[in-house]
């Protein structure tokens, strides 16, 4: 197994358990989110989307399957953070998190990609 996909799994894992379980109830989150314009499901599925993405990846350190859906299902989750921000004309210091985010997710997505051809 790649120490670097290890590492990577381990870090995105626990940090989108973390926000996940935040998105469903947080007062930052639910603020955040009415900041954005989204309703409250949106909020909701976004941070069970983001906890079923930290299970599979964390998952696929056992199963690289695994740790390639989670990290298109990160990268493309980030990748709507991404378009969020830009929609409400954030600067991109506000950016920042979710565009490291996403490259991780990518990467994690490209070290593991072969499994899913098999």
């Amino acid at each position: 197994m790649n120490v670097l996909s290890i590492i990577l799994q381990v870090v995105l894992g626990l940090g989108f358990l973390m926000f996940g379980f935040m998105k469903f109830g947080s007062k930052q989150m639910v603020d955040g989110f009415k900041h954005y314009g989204y309703p409250g499901w949106f909020r909701v599925f976004t941070g069970l989307v983001e906890v079923i993405s930290a299970i599979l990846v964390i998952a696929g350190i056992w199963n690289k399957t695994l740790a390639a859906w989670g990290g298109l299902f990160i990268a493309a989750t980030m990748l709507g953070a991404i378009f969020t921000h830009i929609k409400i004309k954030d600067t991109a210091q506000q950016m920042m998190m979710p565009i490291i985010l996403f490259i991780l997710g990518l990467a994690l997505l490209l070290i593991n990609f072969g499994s899913l051809l098999v």
